[in-house]
């Protein structure tokens, strides 16, 4: 590590809290969406809707062969930029029957 500015020393910093704020923020869009929700009076999971997105195949009824641990980080990658998804891959989700939906646990509880 020698021969490092202070100004390298710094960026590196920025960079680990861009990256760290990268992967909160989506916990934390959930957390003040759920307040929100809370503070009007609706239900802190759906909002009232009453059904949730499936957590195994994150509402698109489809999962990966191989199940969870499956590393495919470029199939990935491919699909956010626009590639068609390869269907030969994909095999309907067991958790949801392929619906992409489940019912909210927190409404169906109370009603």
């Amino acid at each position: 590590m020698e021969g490092l500015t202070s100004s390298e020393i710094a960026g590196f910093g920025v960079g680990a809290l861009l990256v760290c704020a990268t992967i909160a923020a989506q916990r934390v869009d959930g957390f003040i969406a759920s307040s929100q929700r809370t503070s009007l009076g609706m239900c802190k999971k759906c909002g009232d809707l009453r059904i949730v997105a499936c957590s195994q195949c994150k509402g698109v009824g489809s999962v990966r062969k191989g199940g969870l641990f499956t590393f495919g980080m470029l199939d990935d990658i491919y699909e956010s930029l626009g590639a068609e998804t390869k269907t030969s891959n994909l095999v309907p989700c067991t958790n949801c029957r392929s619906k992409g939906r489940l019912l909210c646990p927190e409404c169906s509880k109370v009603r």
